[in-house]
C-alpha cells in the first residue's frame, strides 16, 4: 500500500495543514483495518496490528478476522486462547477485548484509570466504606485459588463483606484486578460461562511495570489514524491525552479534516488515494471501527448511526459498500437451512446486489458450513 497520495506530509506546528476529505480518511482506515483487500497473516499478528478486537460477543473476533484475512481458520484463534497466546479481558472503555498476551500485559496498566472511573460511576455509592485495595487483594486470592464466574466471586466476597451487593463486590475486583476469561469462553463453536482468574496467574508473567499513554496513542494511530485527540480518547476511554500527543508531536505528522479538526498520524502509515476501490464487506457485531472515533462519519453517516449502534449498547452486524456502512445483516437457521438476511439502508443496484451476494456466499460458507443449504435474501427498503 502506497503512502499518502492525498496530500504532502505536514510539518508539525505548521499553520496551514493539508486537509483530508472524509473519503480519504475512509480509505486510510480501510487500509489499516485490512478491508481494502484481505491479507495473508497469522491471526495473532493481525490481532496485534488491530490493537485488539472488540469481544463483548464471543463470536465477534472471529467475524472480525474472517472479514480481514485471506485464509482465516477459526480453530487457529481458538488455539491461541487455549495456548494462552491471546486472552479476553476488560481493556479499552472498560469493555471486553480479545488481545495478544503481550498486549494484555502492557495495555492493562495503561488503562487502569479507565477502569477506576468506570467502577466509580457504576458502583461508587454501593462500595462506600470499603477499602478497595483490600477488597481487590481478597478477590485476587479467590480467583487465583479457583477460577470463578462473576456471580460466584460476588457471593464469595459477600461472606467476607456482608451487607454489600455481590455484583458491586465482583465489579470492584474485575476493575481493580486484571481478570481474564478462561476457555471454553470465546472458543469457536463452544459455549461456556465467563470464568475468571488473574492475567498474571493465567499467563505466568507480571503486568508491565511501565505505564505509558504514549504507547496507546501510537498503537491507536497505527490501526485507526489519522485521528484527533478526541478520537483517541473515545477509543481508549483515557482522558487528557492531549498531553501525550504533544509529547509525541515531533514524531507525528498532522492534517485537518473537512471540519477543521487537527488530525495526527504516523509518518509511514498507509494513506491510499481516495479513489482506491473498496470491496463489499460484512462486519460482525461490535466491530472496532464503529466504536473507535468521536466522529464516526469516516465509516458511517451520522443519520444511520442509531440504526446500528443501539441505545442499549449493542452494535449490529453491518455491511460495507464503497467503504461505508450501508446496511445490516442477520444470519438465521431454518430447519437445516442457513439464511443470510441483508437489510440495506438504500436502494441497491444490480451490480451491488451481485457483489453482496458473492461476498455473502463466502460469509455463509464460513459461519454456517454445516448447514444443508444456504440462502441469501434482501429485505425491501
Amino acid at each position: 500500500m502506497s503512502s499518502d497520495n492525498t496530500a504532502p506530509e505536514a510539518i508539525s506546528g505548521k499553520e496551514e495543514l493539508p486537509v483530508l476529505s472524509t473519503r480519504a480518511l475512509n480509505r486510510a482506515l480501510l487500509a489499516r483495518q485490512m478491508l481494502l483487500c484481505r491479507e495473508e497473516l497469522p491471526s495473532l499478528e493481525a490481532i496485534e496490528r488491530l490493537a485488539g478486537l472488540q469481544a463483548q460477543s464471543p463470536s465477534a473476533p472471529y467475524f472480525a478476522l474472517w472479514a480481514r484475512l485471506e485464509t482465516f481458520n477459526p480453530e487457529e484463534l481458538s488455539h491461541l486462547l487455549q495456548e494462552k497466546k491471546a486472552v479476553r479481558i476488560a481493556l479499552m472503555r472498560s469493555t471486553i477485548h480479545l488481545v495478544s498476551a503481550g498486549d494484555c500485559l502492557s495495555f492493562r496498566p495503561n488503562l487502569q484509570p479507565v477502569l477506576d472511573r468506570s467502577l466509580q460511576g457504576a458502583f461508587g455509592k454501593a462500595l462506600t466504606g470499603l477499602n478497595l485495595n483490600e477488597l481487590a487483594s481478597r478477590g485476587r486470592d479467590l480467583v487465583e485459588e479457583t477460577p470463578l464466574t462473576a456471580q460466584q466471586l460476588g457471593q464469595s466476597l459477600q461472606v467476607i463483606y456482608p451487607g454489600y451487593e455481590p455484583s458491586a463486590l465482583s465489579a470492584a475486583v474485575r476493575n481493580s484486578v486484571p481478570l481474564v476469561q478462561l476457555p471454553p469462553r470465546g472458543l469457536w463453536g463452544k459455549s461456556g460461562q465467563a470464568v475468571h482468574t488473574s492475567a498474571e496467574k493465567w499467563l505466568g508473567q507480571p503486568l508491565s511495570p511501565v505505564s505509558s499513554a504514549d504507547q496507546m496513542v501510537v498503537r491507536y494511530l497505527a490501526a485507526f489514524g489519522p485521528a484527533s485527540v478526541k478520537d483517541i480518547q473515545v477509543w481508549s476511554g483515557l482522558t487528557r491525552l492531549s498531553e501525550a500527543v504533544e509529547r509525541l508531536r515531533p514524531q507525528l505528522i498532522t492534517f485537518r479534516d473537512e471540519h477543521g479538526s487537527e488530525l495526527f498520524d504516523l509518518p509511514g502509515a498507509p494513506r491510499p488515494d481516495p479513489s482506491t476501490p473498496a470491496p463489499p464487506r460484512f462486519l460482525g457485531e461490535f466491530d472496532n471501527m464503529l466504536l473507535s472515533y468521536a466522529d464516526r462519519t469516516r465509516i458511517i453517516d451520522k443519520n444511520i448511526q442509531p440504526r446500528v449502534c443501539t441505545k442499549n449498547g449493542l452494535v449490529r452486524p453491518t455491511l460495507l459498500l464503497g467503504g461505508f456502512v450501508c446496511g445490516t445483516w442477520t444470519l438465521k437457521r431454518e430447519r437445516g437451512r442457513a439464511v443470510l438476511l441483508i437489510e440495506p439502508f438504500k436502494p441497491l443496484t444490480i451490480q451491488e446486489k451481485e457483489a453482496l451476494t458473492e461476498e455473502g456466499a463466502r460469509l455463509l460458507h464460513f459461519a454456517a458450513a454445516s448447514a444443508k443449504s444456504h440462502d441469501i435474501r434482501f429485505e425491501d427498503i
